[in-house]
């Protein structure tokens, strides 16, 4: 059994009209269990459920390991991109996340703005990595 049939390990959020989707999960063939080495893929879908255009323009991050080391992550964009949620649409990308350990948590934000140049903070709320049990 692993931790997934357990607890749901994705997130899902609403922030001034900007939903964010967050689903998680375990890259196997690319991870290196017995040197430590634990790489996690997720899958994020932001979705403007508002009436105002929003571009994407930067991100943070705070990820925990089980050892409870965190390593906060900033930047701008996304995968390199900067994507603009008119009213209806939607943004999908996926990422990976390397840890020392089986799992661990990962959490932050998006800074979005809109066309009247204010900016808001849309919340990633916490999702867990987690390995199967061997």
């Amino acid at each position: 059994m692993t931790v997934a049939a357990t607890k749901p390990l994705g997130s899902e959020t609403l922030t001034e009209g900007i939903r964010v989707v967050v689903v998680p999960s375990f890259v196997e063939s690319h991870s290196d269990i017995e040197r430590g080495r634990f790489i996690f893929a997720y899958k994020v879908t932001m979705t403007n459920e508002g009436t105002q255009l929003a571009r994407l323009t930067s991100r943070s991050w705070q990820i925990v390991d089980a050892d409870g080391t965190r390593h906060d992550v900033e930047g701008p964009g996304v995968v390199g991109q900067h994507p603009e949620l008119a009213a209806g649409a939607t943004f999908e990308y996926s990422s990976f996340c390397p840890l020392p350990t089986a799992w661990g948590t990962m959490e932050g934000h998006f800074t979005f703005e809109r066309s009247d140049d204010s900016t808001f903070a849309a919340r990633v709320s916490r999702f867990y990595f987690a390995a199967p049990t061997l």
